[in-house]
């Protein structure tokens, strides 16, 4: 998933970071396109990212300690730049590589019924990793959060990579998402302390390349690797680099440590944290509950649903549950859409494997459309911010979502053509690019500075928990319905991604007029 990663990722990366398309969930190209468009605006945001709120918000800005440079790959910041970027380009890779390889996971491990899960434990656990590291970057700075993090990434990998039944792979899937999201965090925080501020916009676009890469030949080259190796080999291959990449960066962190430490005097968000858990813990339980009989499935999965709900509303801008016009509604909206979007992404190499008999690289090759599409429509939404509204943007992303995900279902339906799939899907990620940017341009643009923070981590939350939500459900129906299942869970998200369609126009802000 594209956060991730994607993003993730999460947002950081559309008003100039990076979002991991499994933990935030979107690619990078959105990072280029916010950077060109605002850098100022991105750097005050970044300072902030993913609730690193206190610390980071009041990150030196034009800072005379910060030596001079001209790029973030020139001295003193090459091997600094170098780390952060390959560490982004690898958590981007597993996060595609994921969703190409996993049929091939589930058919080896015997666990089909667990398909779901398997996406959504990673963005569950991914909640509770972003507000601990921010928390604790508020703290102590961004290091000791960073090696942790990368840590627990590489320990992650083996238990998925050396998994030989699919509840040992689903934990290794809960220390993906906790540590993906946690390393994200840090990377923000070291770009708006460490480096000058001519040169954060510009460091944030590197994060942006290091995601086009992987979102393009990612998914094909995991197959390939599948095919040729074994799925586990997508998985430990990555350590041989993860450790060097992790490693660089220390040095230079340490040595400009005076501009980057915390400050211990933080409290620890107890509270923020327990609400991130129980939220995290109720969108689970959501998934788990197509194990049960009829009707208590949907009395599980319905309480899961309300206890998720108001357990992630401390964690969100007041009025976002009943989409309230302006802000709320905006992260209302991208909950919709993450939950449309990337609960059908997981589904189509599936799909494609398991109805049309295609290999996995050819099967990946479809997130490679997207991932192309969603970067070209980023970048056109870009160049086209004075004269198409933000909401006029989602409102215009929306509708092609819709769109692109009818054509995919009625493809899951009749059986037709898989090009035609793999063009709606194309249509899809350039929907999404182009409405994508605008929800964090949106917030900052409602936001007073000192909730930059807080609504900017807001809407990775409410994108890491509208996919775990739709994966859950589709899970759920199509379960309950126990055939033609791709035809159930490609209609849940239409169902959802009209949902979205519906209320994006109120995000539109109090007052501002219609166009």
């Amino acid at each position: 998933m594209r956060s991730t990663g994607d993003g993730a990722a999460n947002d950081e990366i559309e008003t100039g970071g990076a979002e991991s398309t499994e933990f935030s969930l979107a690619p990078a190209a959105d990072a280029y396109t916010s950077a060109e468009a605002s850098a100022h605006e991105a750097s005050a945001h970044e300072t902030s990212a993913h609730g690193a709120t206190d610390a980071a918000a009041s990150a030196p800005t034009g800072d005379p300690r910060l030596p001079d440079a001209k790029g973030p790959l020139s001295a003193p910041y090459t091997w600094l730049s170098i780390g952060m970027f390959a560490t982004i380009f690898l958590a981007a890779f597993e996060a595609m590589a994921v969703t190409t390889i996993m049929p091939l996971v589930v058919r080896d491990l015997d666990g089909e019924s667990l398909f779901a899960l398997s996406f959504a434990v990673p963005l569950a656990a991914g909640i509770i990793g972003m507000v601990l590291a921010g928390n604790w970057t508020d703290r102590s700075g961004p290091l000791p959060s960073l090696i942790t993090a990368a840590a627990l990434f590489v320990v992650g990998l083996v238990i998925a990579g050396t998994a030989t039944d699919m509840t040992v792979f689903i934990l290794g899937r809960f220390v993906h998402g906790l540590s993906g999201a946690a390393v994200i965090v840090p990377l923000y925080v070291i770009v708006a302390r460490a480096y000058p501020e001519a040169l954060r916009a510009r460091v944030f676009a590197g994060f942006a390349a290091a995601w086009v890469i992987p979102s393009i030949v990612g998914p094909a080259l995991a197959g390939l690797v599948a095919e040729t190796f074994t799925w586990h080999w997508v998985f430990l291959g990555v350590i041989v680099i993860v450790v060097p990449a992790a490693a660089m960066m220390v040095p230079p962190i340490l040595r400009v440590r005076d501009l980057v430490q915390g400050d211990p005097s933080v409290p620890w968000s107890l509270g923020r944290v327990g609400w991130a858990v129980l939220t995290a813990a109720a969108a689970l339980a959501v998934s788990l509950s197509k194990e049960l009989d009829d009707p208590w499935r949907w009395v599980a999965a319905g309480i899961g649903i309300v206890v998720a709900a108001l357990a992630a509303r401390p964690l969100l801008p007041p009025g976002t549950l009943h989409a309230v016009r302006g802000m709320p509604a905006t992260v209302a909206v991208k909950f919709v859409v993450a939950g449309a979007f990337f609960g059908s992404e997981v589904y189509l190499p599936y799909l494609f494997i398991e109805n049309y008999e295609m290999s996995p690289s050819l099967a990946g090759v479809v997130l490679t459309g997207a991932g192309v599409t969603w970067a070209a429509a980023s970048w056109l939404q870009g160049r086209l911010t004075h004269r198409v509204s933000d909401t006029r943007a989602v409102q215009i992303g929306a509708s092609t979502l819709v769109l692109a995900l009818v054509v995919v279902l009625a493809v899951a339906a009749f059986t037709l053509p898989p090009v035609i799939a793999f063009v709606a899907w194309a249509l899809a990620g350039a929907s999404m690019g182009f409405m994508y940017p605008r929800f964090s341009v949106s917030v900052l643009a409602q936001s007073k500075r000192e909730e930059q923070g807080f609504n900017s981590a807001a809407l990775t939350i409410s994108e890491s928990l509208g996919a775990s939500i739709a994966l859950a459900v589709t899970a759920l129906v199509s379960s309950a319905i126990g055939a033609g299942a791709f035809t159930a869970d490609f209609a849940v998200t239409v169902g959802i991604a009209i949902v979205g369609l519906l209320i994006a126009g109120r995000v539109r802000p109090p007052g501002v007029p219609r166009g």
